[in-house]
């Protein structure tokens, strides 16, 4: 949807949308020599994580879990790569902003460049997202940024767009101050996200 493609598009520069998978493989550390003078290997595994089973009443409630589960995991892994990119490139625009400093002119026009930049190269796969996965977005963007959708389009656009944006969004039931709660209502996507990142999804 348009409003999830613009905001999105406010908080990137140019690049390609690609994820990198954790190695999950073990690794050799060092070799400890004890004081017996014997080499020991030691290896560094990846952490397990185990999460409780959630219990169901009935296989109904079983069923449409999973069925959620499912729709979640694929949504997760369509967008939080763009997630990521986020980080990446606020972290870059940040970078830039400190060497303009003050100057407000150069800041805008730097915008409004990568604003070009990203609609050429993101606008066909990001307007093909549904309202679900915008929504999704719009968290994770807050986790791995820290800063919510409205607040990043304020500090780079200013309080109106951000005003605006947040109106549009209202319109598809949403909210760019969508904050992610991990021990919340998003604790199961926190724990598929963190399964993702180490090659386990």
């Amino acid at each position: 949807m348009k409003v999830f493609f613009t905001c999105f598009l406010l908080c990137l520069t140019a690049a390609s949308a690609t994820a990198t998978a954790t190695d999950s493989r073990p690794t050799l550390a060092y070799i400890h020599i004890d004081e017996n003078g014997d080499t020991l290997p030691h290896v560094r595994l990846k952490p397990v994580y185990c999460f409780a089973k959630p219990k169901f009443k009935n296989a109904r409630q079983e069923r449409r879990y999973y069925k959620e589960y499912a729709r979640m995991v694929y949504n997760m892994k369509k967008v939080y790569p763009y997630a990521q990119l986020a980080k990446q490139k606020l972290a870059e625009m940040d970078a830039e902003f400190l060497l303009l400093k003050n100057d407000s002119k150069a800041k805008k026009a730097y915008i409004k460049r990568m604003e070009k930049e990203l609609f050429r190269e993101f606008e066909q796969p990001l307007r093909k997202l549904t309202i679900s996965q915008g929504r999704m977005l719009i968290k994770l963007v807050d986790r791995e940024t820290g800063r919510t959708g409205y607040q990043i389009v304020k500090e780079l656009k200013g309080g109106f767009s951000a005003f605006f944006w947040q109106s549009v969004a209202a319109l598809f039931d949403s909210s760019l101050k969508t904050q992610f709660d991990a021990e919340g209502q998003d604790k199961l996507l926190e724990q598929l996200i963190i399964l993702y990142e180490n090659d386990l999804l």
